[in-house]
C-alpha cells in the first residue's frame, strides 16, 4: 500500500490559482443547496483548496473525478467554484465524472436510482454509482490514469458516501489506478457512538464492522479500508491523501453546502445519527418539510402524548415522503441541543407511544440501518437506553483502538 500525506504549505498560491478559475456564487445559484449557517473558518484549509499539492499529480494525466455538489474550492470570500470547473480552467484533462447517491448535482431523493448522463455545463460523461451498479466497471475506468475522490461526508455509517468510497477503491485497485483523496472535515468527527455493524448485516447502508458514528474523515476512513484489508480479496488501493490544514477532530465545522437534499443545516447534521434510525421505521423524520431530520412523527403516534403535528408534502429531495399529505403527530427538535452523542431516546419514546406497535418497524430496513438485529429486539423488550448502550461498550472500545492507527488529525 502506498500512503502519501503532503506537508502543509502556504495559502497564497492557492488563492492565486483559485482566482484564475471562474467564480460562481453559491455554486449553481440555487438556494436550496446552501446551508442556513455559513461559518467558514479561514484558518482551516480543505484538501481541494491545496491545489499546489495535487496539481503536479494530475499533470499530463487522464483524470476521473468522483464528485457531487459539495466538491468545491472555497474562494477568499464566501463564494466557491466547483472542483471540476476549476480543474478544467487549470487545463487538467478530466475525462469522466462519477456521481454518488443523490447524483452529481445532489438533487435525487435518498435511495433513488440515478442515471448516467452528460453534464450540461462541461459536456463530461457522468457515470452513476447509485443506479444499476455501485462499483465502476473495468470499461468505465478504461482510459483513466488517476481518480480524484472529493465528497463531503457527515460521519454516519449509513450515509452511503463511504460505501461509494469502498467500491471506488476496490475497482481502482483491481485496475491498478491510483486514487487521490481531497480530505474534508467530518462535522460529526468529534465522537464515536452507536451499535457496531455485524458483518452478516452488511449492505450498501453499512459495509464494514464500524459503529454507527465512526468519527473519521474520508481520508482517515480510506486509510482504514486499506489497513483492515476490507477490499475484496484483501487487495489494497494506491491512495494519496491531501489532508486538511489546521484541523483537529474537535474543530467545529459548519457546512456551506447541503451534503444531501435532506440535510439542510447544522442542526439536521447533528441530529442525523439519532433520527436517521427512523429511516428503518414507518416514522417520518421530517422529509417532506423544511425541517428534515429536525422533527419526527406519524399518524399512529399518540396525539395525546405528542402535541406537535405537521403534514409532509412532496418537496425538494422528497418526492414521496412517508405519510405524504397526512397529519403526523410527533416532536419538534429544531431547537434541541445535542452535541457529542447519538441518542436512542426518541426512537424508544416513539415506539412506546405508538397506538399500533405493529406499524412501527420495517424490520429488514431497520436492521440495515442499525447494523444489528439486536437493537430492534432490545427496544421491543423495553430495555432502557442506558442498558442498551452498555451492550455497545466493548465494541466501541475495540473500534477506538483500531481507529487510532488511522487517524491523520489529533
Amino acid at each position: 500500500m502506498k500512503f502519501n500525506v503532503f506537508k502543509n504549505t502556504v495559502l497564497l498560491f492557492v488563492l492565486v490559482m483559485i482566482s484564475c478559475a471562474s467564480k460562481v456564487k453559491n455554486s449553481t445559484n440555487e438556494t436550496e443547496e446552501t446551508l442556513e449557517q455559513v461559518k467558514i473558518d479561514s484558518s482551516l484549509v480543505v484538501g481541494a483548496n491545496q491545489t499546489e499539492n495535487y496539481l503536479p499529480l494530475l499533470k499530463d494525466k487522464r483524470v476521473g473525478v468522483v464528485a457531487n455538489q459539495t466538491s468545491v474550492i472555497f474562494n477568499a470570500d464566501t463564494s466557491y467554484t466547483h472542483l471540476i470547473d476549476s480543474l478544467l480552467n487549470l487545463n487538467i484533462n478530466i475525462k469522466k465524472v462519477f456521481s454518488p447517491e443523490h447524483g452529481f448535482r445532489g438533487k435525487a431523493d435518498a435511495g433513488e436510482l440515478v442515471k448516467d448522463g452528460i453534464d450540461t455545463k462541461t459536456n463530461l460523461p457522468i457515470f452513476s454509482l447509485h443506479g444499476s451498479t455501485k462499483k465502476p466497471s473495468k470499461e468505465q475506468l478504461e482510459g483513466l490514469d488517476i481518480i480524484i475522490f472529493d465528497i463531503q461526508d457527515v460521519g454516519v455509517r449509513f450515509y452511503t458516501y463511504i460505501s461509494t468510497l469502498h467500491y471506488i477503491m476496490e475497482a481502482c485497485a483491481e485496475q491498478d489506478i491510483p486514487v487521490l483523496i481531497l480530505d474534508r472535515p467530518n462535522p460529526n468527527g468529534h465522537y464515536v457512538d452507536g451499535p457496531t455493524l455485524e458483518i452478516e448485516n452488511k449492505s450498501f447502508l453499512g459495509m464494514h464492522p464500524i459503529p454507527l458514528v465512526h468519527g473519521m474523515t474520508i481520508g482517515e476512513y480510506a486509510h482504514m479500508i486499506n489497513g483492515e484489508k476490507w477490499l475484496k480479496n484483501a487487495i489494497t488501493c494506491d491512495i494519496s491523501i491531501i489532508p486538511i490544514k489546521n484541523y483537529t477532530h474537535k474543530t467545529p465545522y459548519s457546512l456551506s453546502i447541503r451534503p444531501s437534499p435532506n440535510l439542510p443545516n447544522d442542526q439536521s447534521i447533528k441530529l442525523y445519527p439519532s433520527l436517521g434510525l427512523f429511516e428503518g421505521t414507518n416514522i417520518n423524520a421530517g422529509r417532506g418539510t423544511e425541517f428534515q431530520f429536525q422533527r419526527f412523527g406519524a399518524p399512529f403516534l399518540n396525539k395525546a402524548f405528542y402535541k406537535f403535528n405537521y403534514t409532509p408534502i412532496a418537496n425538494f429531495g422528497a418526492k414521496h415522503p412517508k405519510h405524504k399529505n397526512t397529519v403526523c403527530y410527533g416532536k419538534d427538535l429544531k431547537d434541541e441541543v445535542l452535541n457529542g452523542v447519538m441518542t436512542l431516546k426518541w426512537v424508544i419514546e416513539a415506539y412506546k407511544n405508538s397506538t399500533d406497535k405493529s406499524l412501527f418497524f420495517n424490520t429488514k430496513n431497520f436492521t440495515k440501518h442499525a447494523g444489528t438485529d439486536k437493537l430492534q429486539k432490545q427496544i421491543e423488550a423495553g430495555i432502557s437506553e442506558a442498558n442498551i448502550k452498555a451492550t455497545w461498550k466493548k465494541d466501541l472500545e475495540d473500534f477506538k483502538k483500531t481507529r487510532k492507527k488511522y487517524l491523520l488529525y489529533p
